[in-house]
């Protein structure tokens, strides 16, 4: 994990954690972090791929923060690798926390996209 002051990559993703998302401890779920962070790799992949991806796997997640209700989630993304037909996408997830105004890092990890043609098959990337 970066101990990075200011966020690395394009800001794709923001949202509002919402009292519907937390867990049993009253933090926001985990797994809604994960899925926000997802959504906002897509969006990058399938620009870097230049059509449809699916996600193929999640490495190096890592959790250091909770996320809190009313929490703004800024997701912030940039291509780290293209391959033949994959492309991963490093990710930070930041809070802005609605108290304090204070901007935290919460998570980070590196999201691997296949491009995949109409059929669901694994097709070239696009140069």
């Amino acid at each position: 994990m970066s101990d990075a002051k200011e966020p690395r990559g394009d800001l794709t993703l923001r949202t509002v954690a919402m009292p519907a998302d937390v867990n049993v401890n009253g933090d926001i779920f985990g797994g809604w972090v994960l899925s926000q962070m997802d959504i906002a790799g897509g969006i990058l992949a399938i620009e870097a791929a230049t059509g449809r991806v699916a996600t193929v796997a999640v490495n190096e997640m890592t959790f250091v923060r909770p996320v809190k209700v009313g929490d703004v989630l800024c997701v912030y993304g940039r291509v780290e690798r293209v391959g033949n037909t994959s492309v991963a996408i490093g990710l930070e997830a930041w809070a802005l926390r609605q108290i304090t105004g204070v901007r935290e890092k919460v998570t980070e990890g590196v999201f691997t996209y296949v491009a995949i043609d109409d059929d669901g098959r694994p097709r070239p990337v696009k140069a």
